[in-house]
């Protein structure tokens, strides 16, 4: 089975809080974004709550920061996404697609075998 590297570890803990996940689908969704045009999409916190959670997402080696003037520009690396994906691949060792499969058969198997013990019908 699949090994996690000490920079996957990182990328797991990383990707465990729910504000991070969402500066990682922005920073894929728009390419390059400074600290305030990530803060501008998020109600709940500000740019300093958001340049900690660069700051994780960095030590990861989720994200990349580039330098122009006074503004710095945030972007994602693709590298500690692919070992997290062949990690996860690697758990049935099989593609994500086969993963997703075994997953529906499993609930699909669970909701035909009727009430399980404990519980009322």
């Amino acid at each position: 089975m699949g090994q996690i590297s000490g920079s996957s570890s990182g990328a797991f803990d990383a990707l465990a809080d729910d504000t991070r996940r969402a500066v990682l689908s922005l920073l894929s969704e728009h390419g390059e974004l400074t600290v305030s045009d990530l803060a501008s999409r998020f109600d709940h916190i500000g740019r300093t709550a958001v340049s900690m959670q660069l700051k994780v997402l960095r030590d990861a080696g989720m994200v990349q920061e580039r330098r122009a003037g006074k503004y710095r520009y945030y972007s994602l690396r693709v590298e500690p996404m692919n070992e997290v994906l062949s990690f996860l691949s690697s758990l049935y060792g099989t593609s994500l697609d086969s993963l997703a499969a075994v997953a529906e058969q499993r609930s699909a198997d669970d909701n035909a075998e009727g009430p399980r013990w404990g519980t009322s019908s």
